[in-house]
């Protein structure tokens, strides 16, 4: 199962025809070594996500165990939004993005690390069904690289924004920048930008107006509901909606996306890591 693959045949990893596991180019999307290098049936084994959607879920699921272990005992169960959610000092420790971490605590890459941390069981349940459910198709009509580099994108773009607006702009209404903020929903409505650029820069219809639904009636929970971070929502809509413009979704994905897609995640990890390691001094 995970033997590299050096003879034969394999479906290409953009466009899907069949092509020689050492050809250096398809010969119907164009794409260079088609094959990657023998690893192409093994990636296409994980999924069309090729393995993405249990990997966020599994890191996420264990960060959310960690900081709940940092939180020693100051863990919130007074009602169901609050349910088993650990203390704003563990998810300081972690990675939480926002006004204070950013630009009080100068802690500027947590724009990365807290679209892997998650407020409380439910925040953390409702997150990681979107992204089963968004993930996929993203996937399947962008590739799996430029899938990621859309999710990575608008998580950053998404707690950007809402870490300037906790700094720097008044509250309006339900409109309040973030002063802790953390959750995989900015990169979520990055994903449903990128499927309602796809509707308009391919004409299907169902997709777009499909996806602008969901982001409509997120948007509308997210004003009715409090605490939630709707600038994040808004900066990764935007984020995921400019990602996939410039990565062009009718044009086959490149090796390049795929390493670029590594790097996103890497950074990813070294942003948690950088935390913890830099958050112990105020501890």
């Amino acid at each position: 199962m995970f033997k590299r693959q050096t003879t034969g045949s394999v479906i290409c990893s953009s466009c899907g025809v069949l092509v020689g596991v050492n050809d250096l180019q398809c010969y119907n999307c164009y794409r260079r070594n088609p094959g990657l290098w023998g690893f192409a049936p093994l990636l296409r084994s994980l999924g069309g996500d090729m393995g993405f959607v249990p990997f966020v879920i599994g890191t996420c699921v264990v960060l959310f165990a960690l900081t709940l272990l940092a939180s020693r005992g100051d863990i919130g169960m007074g009602g169901l939004f609050t349910l088993f959610s650990p203390s704003r000092q563990s998810l300081f420790l972690f990675g939480a993005s926002g006004a204070i971490p950013v630009f009080v605590a100068d802690r500027w890459w947590t724009v990365l690390s807290a679209s892997w941390l998650h407020g409380g069981a439910l925040h953390i349940l409702f997150n990681m069904m979107w992204v089963r459910q968004l993930a996929p198709p993203t996937a399947t009509l962008y590739g799996p690289g430029r899938m990621v580099i859309i999710y990575t994108a608008a998580g950053v773009a998404g707690f950007a924004l809402s870490s300037f607006a906790g700094a720097y702009l008044p509250n309006i209404l339900f409109l309040r920048g973030g002063q802790f903020t953390v959750g995989a929903s900015a990169s979520i409505f990055g994903l449903l930008g990128a499927l309602v650029y796809y509707g308009r820069r391919s004409g299907s219809r169902a997709v777009g107006s499909e996806a602008l639904t969901y982001a409509l009636m997120l948007g509308v929970f997210g004003f009715i509901m409090p605490g939630v971070d709707n600038y994040a929502h808004a900066g990764g809509f935007g984020g995921g909606y400019l990602a996939a413009q410039l990565l062009d979704p009718l044009k086959p994905e490149r090796i390049d996306h795929i390493a670029i897609a590594v790097a996103c995640l890497a950074a990813s990890v070294l942003a948690v890591i950088a935390s913890v390691l830099h958050g112990f001094q105020f501890f």
